[in-house]
Formats: structure tokens, sequence, C-alpha cells
């Protein structure tokens, strides 16, 4: 029998349409009314206590029912690019407009399913995308549909039904004390000279290392101050950033070869500075291009591959030069705690996973470490 009328708040209505299907309706706890449909009253009646049950557990859908590219266009302007990075932003972008939006965007946020989304990582798969890449798309996607459960525009999560592929872990690869040093030699007198030096002696990141200016360093104190990084970015240029976490921002005890490195190599930047005249651009930076601009990060990748053939190295990333100081503080038996502070890791387990103390005198230490293995190559036993 069919039912018909407003029922008491909350009780609710099925009733059969004309053209054969049936409808449930009921009020929510705000007032407003609802509708679910079925094919059988069952159907409409089964939706119905469930929508019911939701709405008690304030977990029902109410807003609009939106197509997933819309959303994720408004969830990354709106909520998103306030507080992101310009090159997280990008990531962003890219990862939405490449692979979500060709393959999902069509679909409705209330109608998209798991298997809709484990579909999209499998053809990401078979196309040779990297895990990491789909790694990425996941993370995107959880965080966007969380935000939308909190909007109540979906009632649950598809992706945490999900499971990406795993990462496998690449081994790092890294110099030992003899390789550093005929890296260091190789680069004697090339313009990567003071880049090289400073990557192998306090492990900064190479965007810490082209965004140093001469204002970070002090010569009498042997310290240095990692206070920014900088990255290129298609159609932005060089953009300038604050380090990712506090503990990024750090100060560096620098070795006493160093000192005398950057010293001789400001007395270069000076005269190369005379030459240009007018035209250098003055960014204060330490590591820099002929006329005083940013070092073009390509430049440093096709140099370094013509330095690590000279040292007779195998082909690495700068990156690994952050990662062989790590390995060489070890293997000086450095404690944990110190080398975490120089390397400004967040965690220690990104370290070594070792708790302790870390002091002033530890990191002083680390810098009399690096002259007592490369001093003898670039100074004389009268400098002071």
């Amino acid at each position: 029998m069919v039912k018909k009328g407003r029922r008491g708040h909350g009780e609710g209505t099925v009733t059969q349409r004309k053209d054969g299907r049936w409808h449930g309706a009921f009020y929510s706890e705000d007032g407003k009314r609802h509708f679910v449909y079925g094919s059988t009253q069952q159907e409409a009646l089964a939706k119905l206590r469930k929508a019911q049950r939701e709405d008690e557990q304030g977990m029902l859908v109410t807003g609009p029912n939106l197509k997933l590219g819309a959303y994720l266009e408004q969830w990354l302007e709106e909520v998103q690019k306030p507080t992101l990075r310009v090159s997280s932003y990008v990531k962003y972008r890219k990862l939405i407009n490449s692979y979500i939006v060709p393959a999902l965007g069509g679909f409705q946020l209330q109608k998209l399913m798991p298997q809709h989304v484990q579909a999209l990582y499998t053809k990401m798969g078979k196309k040779g995308l990297s895990p990491k890449t789909i790694q990425n798309v996941h993370g995107l996607l959880h965080n966007a549909l969380d935000n939308a459960m909190r909007w109540n525009l979906v009632a649950r999560n598809v992706t945490s039904m999900v499971k990406p592929p795993r990462i496998r872990k690449k081994e790092k690869q890294s110099v030992n004390l003899e390789q550093a040093r005929a890296l260091m030699l190789a680069a004697r007198g090339d313009r990567l000279e003071m880049f090289i030096a400073l990557a192998l002696t306090t492990g900064m990141r190479r965007g810490e290392l082209l965004a140093l200016r001469w204002s970070d360093v002090d010569l009498d104190k042997h310290v240095l101050h990692v206070r920014r990084t900088v990255d290129f970015i298609a159609r932005y240029g060089y953009v300038e950033n604050e380090p990712k976490t506090e503990r990024s921002r750090r100060d560096i005890l620098l070795p006493l070869f160093v000192v005398t490195m950057l010293k001789a190599h400001r007395v270069s930047q000076l005269e190369q500075r005379l030459k240009v005249g007018s035209d250098w651009v003055d960014l204060d930076l330490v590591i820099c291009g002929l006329e005083g601009n940013y070092l073009n990060p390509r430049y440093i990748l096709k140099m370094f591959a013509k330095l690590l053939q000279s040292a007779g190295l195998p082909h690495m990333r700068i990156h690994d030069l952050r990662h062989s100081v790590l390995s060489l503080l070890v293997g000086m038996q450095i404690d944990p705690l110190s080398v975490q502070e120089l390397a400004g890791h967040e965690d220690i387990t990104t370290t070594l996973g070792v708790y302790g103390h870390v002091n002033y005198s530890m990191l002083q230490f680390i810098a009399d470490k690096f002259d007592e293995v490369f001093k003898q190559d670039w100074m004389s036993d009268d400098v002071n």
C-alpha cells in the first residue's frame, strides 16, 4: 500500500512514483527535506533508514553533488593554495590535470567508487608511471576527499578502501672518504669548487646552497646560517622559500679550510663583479652565476657529471652528496643527534633512529673532523 503525506519530524515517507519507481522522503534535524530513490519499495525504505541514521550521526551528505573535477579545482584554489609553497602548488596542479581529471573528473563525488580509483592506479602502472607518482596521486585524492567529508559532500572517503602500489626504497649512493677527497680535488679551480666543498662538509641541500647569501655567513666565527631555500619552477622562475621545517633553519660550524676557501672565493667573486660592472645582479649570493644571479640547476647537473667523471666516480645525484656527508659522519663515530642537528632533519629516525644530547662542542668536533680529512690538500701548516 502506498504511503502518502508528511509524517512526523524524522519519520519519513515512502511513495511510488507514476513511472513505477519508489522514493523516500524525510526531514533532517536542520528542517530540510531529503529524498532517496529505489526500484522497489524495500530498496527505497532501506535507503531512507540509512539516510536517517546518517542524519542522527551527523554524517548525512547535505552538500551539492559536484563532479570530482570541479570539486578538486575549488579545493586546490580555495583550501590548499593559500598554505602551499609554489613548488607544491605546481606539483598538485600537475597531478590533478595530468592524471586525476582525465580519468575521474567527470564522476559525481557521491558516485565515485573505490573501484574507479583502483582502476586509475592500475592504468597508471600499466603506462609505466612509478609507484611514487601513483602514491602522490593517492595522497592528494585522500586529502581532498577528507575535506569533502568535512564539508558533508560525501559520506565516506573511497580512497581508504584502495591500496596504491608500495614504493620500493632505492639504495642511496654515497662516497667514502677517499672518493670525497678525489671529488674535491677534481673540483679544484672549477666553478663548482665552492659548491662541492660546502655540499661535502655541511650536508646542505642543493636549494639551501643556491640560496645562501654572504649575509648568512660569519667568516670570523666560522659559522653559516641556513635561512632559506630556492627552487626553479617552470613558468615561475626562481622561487625562494623559508626552509621546509623549523629544524631546517640551523647554524653550521665550518671547517677552517672551508673558511679559507670562502675568503678566496669572495675575492674572486668581487673581481668578477668588477668585470661585469652595471650588469651585475646584486643578490648577495655565495654560489652564483657569472653575473651574480642564481646558478642554473641544469648547469650544475652538467658540470657535476663532468666532475664525477674526472674523479673516476660513478654517476650519482647531487642530493647523494648530502647522504654521503651523513654516512661519513657515522663512519667518524659522530653521535646521531649531532648529525641530525647538522642535517636539519625534523625527526631523529630520519637520521639513524638514535636519541642523545646535542651540544655545541660536538658541532665543533664535526668541523674539526672535516679539517683533518681535507685541509692537507688546501692549506699549508702555517695557516691559522
